[in-house]
């Protein structure tokens, strides 16, 4: 670590989140290692959160509340939270988890010189109780040394997150095209290695409202035409590629053809791209449980396509 009594700065994004939100702001004052500043940020609520907040606030001198007048959006909302931020690191908040009391300690102690940490998940259901489910066990969780595993997708949650305040000087602005932990996650591998602490920290709250929740099953997205979505693709991989040329990362050229292998559906940008899917298969599916067979089929498929 930096010092021996680094600071840490806790980012929580409320959106009428009255539920849970008394119960997320006790487990982030009880930390073991506790923070210096808690940042609340809401969005516009229409319930009782932002009143929520202003009492926590009167009862603890570290926590800060900021109310948008127009919804920002939650990528926003928690980009505007990580600007206000003054301390050595940065730590993320949904409104309706539960920390484990040595979260924030066991990060810290973790992160080493890396720009960011993160940990495990236990799933909690809407009451609280626990449904024997981990983050792990539906994706692997792991460390991430090179961007290239961050190609198609990542499973290194923001509610599970430390990192410097220097990430954030990279990762801004934050772009639309991605949510805002997959971006820290992938901007973090542009410079450094992203740490896995492989002990459930949070207890993640699966409920009807979830903003983004475990279930990679349900469709949270209005549908969208095959060809705005391999527009959106291809904006994406630009992007992805644009950002790891910026940090000169030692794989700017596999990201370059991969780019271009984007391009169009012609036949050798077809095969390219699933050559190039073949050869890194085990980085870019390393979040994925797939077999050693389904890793090369789902390569041929990117003959066919583009994620």
């Amino acid at each position: 670590m930096e010092n021996k009594n680094p600071t840490v700065a806790v980012v929580v994004a409320t959106y009428n989140g009255a539920t849970y939100l008394r119960a997320q702001l006790e487990s982030i004052v009880q930390q073991t290692y506790k923070p210096s500043q808690i940042i609340i940020v809401d969005d516009a609520s229409s319930d009782d959160t932002i009143t929520i907040a202003h009492a926590f606030a009167a009862a603890h001198p570290e926590v800060m509340v900021v109310q948008n007048e127009t919804r920002l959006g939650y990528i926003k909302n928690f980009e505007k939270g990580m600007l206000l931020a003054n301390a050595s690191y940065i730590a993320l908040s949904d409104q309706d988890d539960i920390w484990v009391p040595h979260k924030l300690e066991t990060l810290l102690a973790n992160i080493g010189d890396q720009m960011l940490a993160y940990s495990d998940s236990e799933l909690i259901d809407a009451n609280g109780d626990l449904l024997h489910k981990k983050m792990s066990s539906i994706k692997n969780q792991l460390a991430y040394h090179t961007p290239i595993m961050y190609t198609i997708g990542a499973w290194a949650p923001g509610h599970a997150m430390l990192f410097k305040k220097e990430l954030i000087d990279k990762a801004t602005p934050f772009p639309a095209l991605v949510t805002h932990d997959f971006w820290l996650g992938f901007v973090a591998t542009c410079y450094s290695t992203v740490v896995y602490v492989n002990e459930p920290l949070v207890h993640y709250r699966q409920h009807t409202q979830n903003a983004i929740g475990a279930d990679t099953t349900k469709n949270k997205t209005a549908s969208i035409s095959m060809a705005q979505k391999k527009q959106k693709a291809r904006a994406r991989m630009q992007l992805l590629y644009n950002k790891v040329k910026e940090a000169g990362h030692q794989h700017e050229g596999v990201f370059e053809k991969i780019n271009n292998s984007y391009a169009s559906f012609s036949l050798v940008n077809n095969y390219n791209r699933a050559k190039l899917f073949f050869d890194y298969r085990n980085l870019i599916l390393a979040y994925k449980k797939k077999s050693g067979l389904l890793k090369v089929l789902f390569a041929v498929k990117m003959f066919f396509k583009i994620d």
